[in-house]
């Protein structure tokens, strides 16, 4: 990972912005992730990422902190917060930024226990694809303490495959639909190619239930998203 995304992160925090970071998959064309999106504080939070963080209690592990605009909100709420994230960038930004406790880490290699575990931003798309949800469903249920939820977000993008007729044309023997292949550029410098995994609810609902979690719709948004809550069975 060359980390354009931190790179990016870095130049808004240190006010050298003038582009945004593009987006792009291997079934949708380039659009614009604007950064001061990635800086916003709750009041301009989608009402699905305040409902989540509304629901937040006991010690947090917030997962792909980001800017750490989450942890920052939380900390001043005067929760005990754990930010991680695999860019660097992210991780400085966020340090700077005033989050106390961040790390440079993977979830799969966190080991300490949580009331609450905060994914969003597309939650799911750290499993990259539906043959490793199942290991990191098992792994977060590791990371739970009792009475302890997860707090995660996705969408059903079965609607990125309807025809003009409102019919779908997914291959059904290919990947499961919301397996991506994602890319990121900024400034023109292309990242290294990721897998990012969108996974719809029902589809969650029943991976839960096979690793030992409960899983509850909590919201859904206006756009084929959704925040789910999943605990203990």
């Amino acid at each position: 990972m060359k980390d354009i995304f931190g790179k990016a992160l870095l130049d808004y925090h240190k006010g050298n912005y003038s582009d945004d970071i593009i987006t792009s998959t291997n079934i949708s064309d380039e659009d614009e992730l604007p950064l001061p999106y990635l800086f916003r504080n709750y009041s301009n939070m989608p009402k699905l990422e305040q409902k989540a963080l509304q629901l937040v209690k006991g010690t947090v592990l917030d997962v792909g902190c980001g800017s750490g605009s989450h942890s920052l909100y939380l900390q001043e709420k005067e929760l005990q917060v754990k930010a991680i994230d695999i860019s660097k960038g992210a991780v400085t930004v966020a340090k700077e930024r005033g989050v106390k406790n961040v790390a440079l880490a993977s979830v799969l290699d966190e080991s300490e226990t949580f009331d609450t575990i905060l994914l969003l931003m597309n939650g799911t798309g750290i499993f990259q694809e539906i043959a490793q949800v199942s290991k990191y469903l098992t792994h977060l249920k590791n990371l739970l303490n009792a009475n302890g939820q997860i707090l995660i977000d996705s969408s059903d993008i079965a609607y990125m495959y309807e025809d003009d007729d409102g019919g779908l044309w997914i291959d059904t023997n290919a990947n499961y639909y919301g397996e991506l292949d994602y890319f990121l550029s900024y400034k023109g410098e292309q990242e290294l190619p990721m897998k990012w995994l969108y996974l719809d609810f029902n589809t969650l609902y029943t991976a839960c239930k096979a690793v030992g979690l409960e899983c509850d719709l909590i919201m859904e948004g206006d756009h084929f998203d959704y925040l789910a809550k999943l605990s203990l069975a």
